[in-house]
C-alpha cells in the first residue's frame, strides 16, 4: 500500500537479497579477516572477490583502481580530504586549491573545513563558470607546475537529477578545461553516490581520480557501507596520519616507528572492515543483475517513469490557466544522458503562491506516498533554483529555520521544495498514484469534497472546465497506456454548487443544550460565539477517544490525556499510520476507582492503575515522540501480552514518567521569532486540539459516501 518515491534517499532492498544473504550466513562461518584460521581466510577471500565484483560493475580492473571500504560516501569524501597531498599557502611552491561545484552535497562542501585547517583555499564554482582553457591559457613557464589541485563535482545532482558531463573528467585532467586560472596539476573527485543508483558508470572511459559511493543507494541493504574507488596513479601520493588495526606492516609502541602495509586498500581501511556487510554486497550485485538485467536497463526504465511524470506534471493547470507546480530543472527530461530520475518541485496555488513543502508532505503521507522535502543536503542547488540569497539563508536561520526542519515558508517565500525520485523497482502505477494525488488535492472537486459550513456562510465553488487537467503533452509517450488521462478528464468536470448546510434538528438541539448560558464567551466578528460542544481525551496515544462532559485539567492539559503509548519491539512509538487497528482499542478512565480500563472487540477487558509506579524496580527509559525526548516506564508483561495478541505483533504499553513531566521544548511558530516553554505529555506538538464541528460533519459525509 506504500508508494515509495524517495529512491534518491535510499533504494529499497528486495526480499531475495535478504534471503540469499541470510542463507549464506546460515551455511558458512565467517571469522575476522585479520586472523589466519579457516573461517577468517574464507572471509578474506570473499571480501577480495567482492572488490573485483565492484570493479567489474564499474567496467574497470584492479590494475587501474583500488577499492577502499568506508562507512559510506561521506566517510569516503572525508578520507580524500585528509589524504590528498595538499600544498598549503605560504610555502615556496604555488599552493593547492580545492574547487567544487556549487550544486554539490553538503558532504562535498564540508571538505573545505579540512582544507581550511591545512591553510588551503577553497573556491566554489557555479556550473556555468567552468572555463575553456583557450580563454584561460597559462604562460609557458607555468605549464610544468606540479602543484596538485582537486576539483569535485557530482555525476548527478541529488537536488534536480541533472547529469553533469563525464567528459569534464578527461578535459580537466588534460588541461582542456580549467575550473580556475592557476598553474598546477588537476585531479578530479567525482561524487557518484546519486548517479550510480540508476545509471551505469564506465571507469574504463571516464577515469576520475576519486569516486566515493554508498551501497544502500544501489541495493537498499546494507546501509552502513560505502567505498572510495581510487585511481592507482594517484594512490601513491596519498598521505595518512592516523593508523588503525590492520593497516601497519610493522610499528613500535615504545618508539615513533611505523611502516604501512603495501596494499593501498589495507593501508586506508583502519580497523576491521564491516565484513558481513561486504559479503551482503555480493548478493546485492547478483540480485540486481537477475531482477533487472543491468544498469543500462535501470537507467532507461527509471528515466521513462520520470519523463512521463514530468510531462504530465508540467502540463497541469488551474482553471485560470496558472500552473499547479513549479518544477526546478535544468533539462526538459528528453534525454537520459543529461537527466536522472529525480523531479524537484513546489506546489503552487491558483495565484502562483508556493504551498509549503511540509503541507505537501503531510498530505502525501495521508495518501501513503513517501516523498523527500527540504533542501536535500544541497544548499547550493537550493539557492540557485529557489532564488535564495546568502542573506536569506542567514535570515532564515535567525527566524528559527534549520536544515531538515518543517519551517517551509519564511515571509511567504519557500525555504525548500519537494523531491520525488524513482528506482529500479518503481512502477508506472507509482507514477500514476503520485499524479492522481496532486490532481485530487489540487484540482478535482466533487460534491462530497466541498467544504461544508454551517448556515452562517454560503460556500460557492467555481466550476472546472472539461478540458482540464491538460494532458496533451503526455500523448507523445507511445508505450504508456492512456486510459487514465481520459478517465481523469471525465471526472474533473464539476458543476457550480452552492451549499447551504443545516445540522440535523436533533443534533443541533443537543449541541445548543450542551452550551450553558454562562459559558458563552464575549462575541467576536459577526456576533457568533465559539462554544465547546464535546470534550474527548486520548489516554493512549493513537488509540480510540474517551468522551467526557467535564474533566480536570492538569499541568499538561486534560488530565491523563496521552499519558500512555504503544511501542513496537524496538521501543518506537506506534501510531495509526503504521497500525490502523489501534483505533479499535477503547481506553476509559474511572477517576473514583483510579483505574484505566482498556477494551477491544474479542478481547477480555484489562485495567491499568492510574497511580504511577514509582517503585525502585521501575526502569525509566528514554523514548522519542516527534523528535522530542520523553522519559517513560513499561506497564508490564500482562498488558504487553494483551496488546501483542490484539495487534498480532510484539508490542508494549509504556507510560510517561512524572520526573520528565516538565518536558519543555522550544518550538518556533512559523514566522515568529519568539518561543515559549511548554510542558507536554506524549503529544506531537500541543496539549489541546480544537476541531470545527463543520469539519467533522464534512468528514462523516465524505466517509459515508465512500
Amino acid at each position: 500500500g506504500i508508494t515509495y518515491l524517495d529512491h534518491a534517499g535510499s533504494a529499497l532492498f528486495p526480499e531475495s537479497l535478504l534471503k540469499a544473504f541470510t542463507d549464506d550466513l546460515r551455511n558458512n562461518v565467517y571469522g575476522n579477516p585479520h586472523s589466519q584460521n579457516i573461517s577468517s581466510k574464507l572471509t578474506y577471500d570473499t571480501i577480495e572477490h567482492v572488490r573485483y565484483r565492484i570493479l567489474q560493475h564499474f567496467h574497470t580492473t584492479a590494475e587501474d583502481y583500488t577499492i577502499i571500504f568506508t562507512s559510506g560516501c561521506t566517510a569516503a569524501l572525508k578520507l580524500v580530504a585528509e589524504a590528498f597531498p595538499w600544498i598549503p599557502e605560504g610555502t615556496k611552491q604555488p599552493s593547492s586549491r580545492f574547487c567544487y561545484l556549487t550544486d554539490s552535497h553538503t558532504s562535498v562542501v564540508g571538505i573545505r573545513g579540512i582544507t581550511a585547517s591545512m591553510n588551503v583555499l577553497s573556491v566554489p564554482i557555479k556550473p556555468k563558470e567552468i572555463l575553456l582553457s583557450e580563454e584561460n591559457r597559462l604562460p609557458a613557464e607555468e605549464q610544468n607546475c606540479t602543484t596538485p589541485h582537486l576539483f569535485s563535482y557530482p555525476a548527478q545532482s541529488n537536488f534536480s537529477g541533472t547529469k553533469y558531463p563525464l567528459s569534464w573528467i578527461q578535459d580537466i585532467k588534460s588541461g582542456k578545461l580549467r575550473p580556475i586560472k592557476i598553474p598546477g596539476k588537476w585531479f578530479v573527485l567525482l561524487d557518484a553516490a546519486s548517479y550510480v543508483s540508476s545509471s551505469p558508470l564506465d571507469l574504463g572511459v571516464h577515469q576520475a581520480d576519486f569516486i566515493p559511493i554508498s551501497f544502500y543507494k544501489i541495493f537498499g541493504f546494507p546501509t552502513g557501507l560505502g567505498a572510495l574507488l581510487v585511481n592507482n596513479q594517484i594512490a601513491p601520493l596519498l598521505r595518512k596520519t592516523y593508523f588503525g588495526g590492520g593497516t601497519a606492516a610493522a610499528y613500535l609502541a615504545g618508539e615513533n616507528f611505523y611502516f604501512p602495509r603495501k596494499s593501498i586498500a589495507e593501508r586506508f581501511e583502519d580497523g576491521t572492515v564491516s565484513f558481513l556487510d561486504i559479503i551482503a554486497l555480493k548478493h546485492g550485485f547478483d540480485v540486481l543483475e537477475k531482477l533487472t538485467g543491468g544498469m543500462e536497463k535501470i537507467k532507461q526504465h527509471t528515466f521513462a517513469l520520470a519523463h512521463y511524470t514530468y510531462t504530465v506534471l508540467s502540463a497541469l493547470k488551474y482553471a485560470n490557466g496558472a500552473p499547479v507546480v513549479r518544477i526546478y530543472s535544468d533539462t526538459d527530461f528528453s534525454n537520459p544522458d543529461v537527466q536522472g530520475p529525480i523531479i524537484n518541485f513546489n506546489v503552487l496555488d491558483e495565484n502562483g503562491e508556493v504551498i509549503g513543502f511540509s503541507e505537501v508532505d503531510k498530505m502525501a503521507s495521508l495518501y501513503n506516498i513517501h516523498v523527500r522535502t527540504g533542501c536535500f543536503c544541497n544548499t547550493g542547488a537550493c539557492q540557485i533554483h529557489l532564488g535564495i540569497s546568502n542573506e536569506d539563508i542567514q535570515r532564515n536561520l535567525q527566524a528559527g529555520h534549520v536544515c531538515g526542519d518543517d519551517i517551509d515558508l519564511v515571509d511567504g517565500r519557500p525555504t525548500g521544495s519537494v523531491r520525488i525520485s524513482f528506482g529500479y523497482m518503481s512502477s508506472f502505477e507509482d507514477a500514476q498514484t503520485f499524479l492522481k494525488f496532486i490532481i485530487a488535492t489540487r484540482l478535482s472537486k466533487s460534491d462530497t469534497e466541498i467544504p461544508l459550513q454551517s448556515s452562517i456562510t454560503k460556500l460557492t465553488t467555481e466550476s472546472v472546465p472539461d478540458d482540464h487537467p491538460s494532458f496533451n503533452n503526455a500523448d507523445k509517450l507511445s508505450p504508456i497506456p492512456h486510459i487514465w488521462d481520459r478517465e481523469l478528464r471525465n471526472n474533473s468536470s464539476v458543476t457550480k454548487t452552492t451549499v447551504n448546510w443545516q445540522p440535523p434538528e436533533a443534533e443541533a438541539e443537543s449541541i445548543r443544550a450542551a452550551v450553558s448560558e454562562t459559558a458563552v464567551p464575549t462575541c467576536r466578528r459577526g456576533g457568533k460565539p465559539i462554544t465547546v460542544t464535546n470534550i474527548y481525551l486520548y489516554p493512549i496515544k493513537s488509540c480510540s477517544a474517551f468522551e467526557v462532559t467535564e474533566w480536570p485539567v492538569g499541568n499538561q492539559g486534560l488530565l491523563y490525556d496521552r499519558n500512555w503509548m504503544v511501542v513496537n519491539q524496538n521501543g518506537v512509538c506506534m501510531t495509526q499510520k503504521q497500525e490502523p487497528r489501534l483505533c479499535l482499542v477503547n481506553p476509559s478512565i474511572d477517576l473514583e476507582q483510579k483505574i484505566m480500563v482498556i477494551q477491544a472487540e474479542g478481547m477480555d477487558p484489562i485495567s491499568v492503575l492510574l497511580e504511577e509506579n514509582t517503585g525502585n524496580e521501575t526502569v525509566i527509559c528514554e523514548s522519542k515522540v516527534c523528535s522530542h525526548r520523553v522519559k517513560t516506564y513499561d506497564c508490564g508483561e500482562g498488558i504487553a501480552g494483551w496488546f501483542s495478541l490484539f495487534l498480532g505483533r510484539p508490542c508494549r504499553l509504556i507510560r510517561q514518567s512524572s520526573d520528565m513531566k516538565n518536558r519543555s521544548y522550544q518550538k518556533n511558530t512559523k514566522g515568529l521569532a519568539s518561543a515559549t516553554n511548554i510542558s507536554l505529555s506524549l503529544v506531537n506538538e500541543a496539549q489541546y486540539l480544537l476541531i470545527n464541528v463543520a469539519s467533522i460533519l464534512q468528514l462523516k459525509e465524505h466517509i459515508s459516501a465512500r
